[in-house]
């Protein structure tokens, strides 16, 4: 295809793109895109921070709910409840492994359930993991800031401006694209994941010498201890357990987005995403079972204003006093704050991929499938953004309110994705399916029983807003799409019958025309330019002494060549006059008209809010008629006089066939 030329004119920029460049940088082209690929160490920090950071709040959310009610018996607990997650994360790994073999472009819930399910219930995966990145966005930003109040107390007082600014910086990350996004929060994943071995090491090697202090029961804030009547597991009803595996069940949440990020690795991208979720998966692990056996060892107690938080507890009791266990407890809380910030990355990853594969479909707004300045999919993060936010404010950041909503969606999504997976197994029947068969099979059976005890336990706490809200978004998701595949049948029905269609044999001009001014000029000078049969000015007279003045000043300037139609509006209807005038030129059957509208462009945004949009009525209501076309005109003010137009206004040629066409009954100039 040959390259067109540069254009012979120098196309200034205008304000909004100057600005987009200066704040995002250069734009990237679409052949860049295959650029835009992520290494195993890069992709682990965009794509598992989320999975990663839930170690910090993980146990002590299991604690939270076993400490009111079995006392003491729940530090004997917390180990068994997370190693029995554990399990779970261990089949969640192995299955997603499997998914990711077997949809390499993109592995996620999504595409698997509607491969294997259909449309419909992919829409309830999508639905429930979208809800889920949202919240993963809130929960995260919540419980960093949560990390950066217990050391800083005075700064809690401010805990909803500071976790907005978060998700405003993060957002910002990611509108630069994916490589800088990884950029930036490659280092801190990595600043976590060395505190948290140094923090490991040193706290289970004191374990293991027995030089582990315990911490101080009973302070002022802390949770208050139930009865366990002395032994340890009587009074512990299965519903508390219960309760307690789904409160840590958040744990596991994370681990899909490697899958659905898939395409986002450097090649071969299967293979490389498969490795960095194994990796996740162990990382992941290791922490978890090593805070909670902290944790138990030591007694740490949450307190009810959710600061100072667990990790922040076991962390100043295993480095003790000291300038340099200070320095490793200030670190350590830094690392804290900034992978539980940094997780809402995953969401901000995966969200708009995600979101686009709905709307590719028709159950979304098209603009999610636009690709942005920096090859980003903008609107997709704008509108995760924004979601967030507004759920950060209700809950005023905090993360006890914001947990009961949590892991819901993402079970479900397990769920449907894993079941999928089984299916396609049992269909194609490829080498080692059974294997496939069962590690998927099992993965379906344990995030089902997940999805139905956090959906059983939490349900008053705030799961049944999840509940509700995901059948309801699902409604309205079909509802878009009929609405979509409606319009597609209506404009596909008969095309080329349409566009191959006789044209009409008069075509009619009408220039609306409200003062005499360049706007007008401009719009009269292009309306020659169309050679029609008929050419008319309109003016719809509202104030009759100014039309009769527009008229006498048409007279002067010698513009009676063109003829100029005054239209009575008693009324003030202005659409409405111009729609009968347009009705009458039609009723022949036989004509074409094209209305033009002088359209006043202005240099600045609060100049338009100093007019009123009567154009765009006029032109919504002609463009229902049959064969009745309106386009606008556009007079960019501050431009400057064009000689070209005022020689127009001042001398225009006469209008082809423009004799005895006016309208009977109307003056004309």
């Amino acid at each position: 295809m040959p390259i067109p030329p540069a254009p012979s004119l120098e196309l200034p920029e205008d304000r909004g793109y100057r600005f987009k460049r200066r704040v995002l940088g250069a734009p990237l082209h679409t052949e860049e895109l295959a650029h835009e690929r992520l290494g195993k160490p890069t992709a682990l920090a965009v794509f598992a921070s989320d999975n990663l950071s839930s170690s910090a709040y993980a146990t002590e959310e299991i604690l939270r709910v076993l400490i009111p009610a079995v006392g003491v018996a729940a530090f004997a607990l917390v180990v068994p409840i997370t190693v029995a997650l554990l399990v779970v994360l261990g089949f969640l790994i192995l299955s997603y492994r499997q998914t990711i073999k077997a949809y390499p472009s993109a592995g996620g819930a999504y595409i698997v359930t509607k491969d294997n399910f259909g449309l419909l219930p992919a829409q309830v995966a999508g639905v429930a993991l979208l809800t889920d990145y949202v919240l993963t966005v809130s929960v995260s930003v919540a419980a960093g800031t949560a990390a950066l109040t217990s050391v800083f107390h005075a700064l809690a007082r401010y805990d909803v401006p500071i976790a907005l600014a978060f998700i405003a910086v993060i957002a910002y990350g990611n509108l630069r694209g994916v490589r800088e996004s990884g950029k930036v929060f490659a280092v801190p994943t990595y600043f976590f994941l060395i505190n948290m071995i140094v923090l490991l090491g040193i706290g289970l090697s004191r374990l293991f010498f027995g030089h582990l202090p315990l911490e101080e029961v009973h302070r002022e804030g802390m949770l208050r201890f139930g009865n366990a009547d002395g032994a340890l597991f009587v009074g512990v009803g299965i519903y508390v357990l219960l309760h307690a595996f789904a409160s840590g069940g958040a744990a596991v949440t994370g681990v899909e987005a490697i899958s659905n990020g898939v395409p986002a690795f450097k090649r071969p991208e299967w293979k490389n995403a498969r490795e960095t979720l194994v990796v996740m998966g162990l990382l992941l692990g290791a922490m978890f079972l090593g805070l909670s056996m902290l944790a138990a060892k030591m007694h740490v107690v949450p307190f009810e204003e959710g600061t100072p938080t667990v990790i922040s507890q076991v962390g100043k009791l295993v480095y003790g006093g000291g300038a340099l266990g200070t320095a490793l407890y200030l670190a350590l809380q830094a690392g804290t704050v900034l992978i539980l910030v940094l997780a809402a990355n995953t969401s901000f990853a995966d969200f708009p991929r995600l979101a686009s594969f709905h709307a590719g479909d028709n159950f979304m707004p098209r603009q999610l499938t636009k690709r942005g300045h920096r090859l980003v999919f903008s609107n997709g993060i704008i509108s995760l953004a924004i979601a967030s936010s507004v759920l950060v404010v209700l809950t005023g950041a905090k993360v006890d309110r914001l947990i009961p909503l949590y892991a819901i969606g993402v079970f479900t999504s397990f769920t449907l994705s894993q079941s999928g997976m089984a299916r396609h197994h049992i269909t194609h029947k490829e080498p080692g399916w059974r294997t496939g068969l069962f590690i998927n099979g099992m993965g379906a059976f344990l995030s089902l029983v997940v999805d139905v005890i956090i959906a059983v336990t939490k349900f008053t706490h705030g799961a049944w807003v999840i509940i509700v809200l995901v059948p309801v978004m699902v409604a309205g998701l079909v509802r878009l799409n009929r609405q979509y595949e409606s319009e597609a049948d209506e404009l596909a029905e008969d095309a080329r019958t349409a566009a191959e269609a006789p044209i009409l044999r008069r075509h009619v001009v009408l220039v609306l025309v409200d003062s005499l001014d360049r706007a007008a000029a401009r719009a009269i000078q292009y309306a020659r330019t169309l050679t029609p049969d008929e050419l008319r000015a309109v003016h719809i007279a509202v104030d009759l002494p100014r039309a009769e003045e527009l008229a006498e000043e048409w007279r002067r300037l010698g513009l009676s060549r063109l003829p100029l139609e005054l239209v009575d509006c008693p009324d003030r209807r202005l659409a409405r006059s111009v729609l009968e005038v347009v009705a009458e030129a039609l009723a022949g059957g036989n004509t074409e008209v094209s209305v033009l509208v002088p359209k006043r462009s202005y240099r600045r945004a609060w100049h338009r809010l100093l007019h009123d949009r009567t154009g765009e009525a006029i032109a919504d209501a002609v463009s229902r008629l049959a064969h009745a076309n309106v386009t606008f005109i556009p007079y960019h003010l501050g431009s400057g006089p064009s000689k070209e137009t005022l020689h127009v206004a001042a001398h225009p040629s006469p209008p082809p066939n423009s004799n005895g066409h006016g309208s009977p009954g109307r003056d004309e100039a």
